[in-house]
């Protein structure tokens, strides 16, 4: 049996497209949503395959550094476009980090959505 656990988050930001044929070239924001799953296949004593507080917690983390902030200006987007698949990689990468110290918990996918109707999922 494997267990997909998951916390939905926002966050608000800005960035532009370089070399986008369109407006998505000039500065804009969005009010991102974003949705991190991990898998477990393990529940604990409590029967709990991780505390939705601490998942909450590692995205918390990583959505910080990205909230109220020119996406372009952090070192990741500097030289790459922060589109949304470039940013779902980035939450995904940065999640998987922070919970390295739990080994029965992988990062399953990762969800980006610039609107409610339109987003891209990542996985690996």
């Amino acid at each position: 049996m494997t267990y997909e656990i998951f916390v939905k988050m926002e966050f608000s930001a800005a960035h532009y497209l370089r070399n986008y044929p369109g407006n998505c070239e000039r500065l804009h924001g969005h009010n991102w949503g974003v949705e991190v799953a991990v898998r477990t296949a393990r529940l604990d004593s409590i029967d709990v395959g991780i505390d939705f507080r601490d998942l909450k917690k590692a995205v918390s983390q990583v959505i910080d550094e990205l909230d109220h902030k020119n996406l372009n200006e952090i070192d990741e987007f500097r030289e790459r476009n922060p589109s949304s698949e470039l940013i779902a990689v980035h939450i995904f990468r940065k999640v998987r980090d922070a919970l390295a110290h739990r080994p029965d918990v992988c990062v399953s996918r990762v969800t980006v959505s610039e609107t409610p109707r339109s987003g891209v999922t990542y996985w690996e």
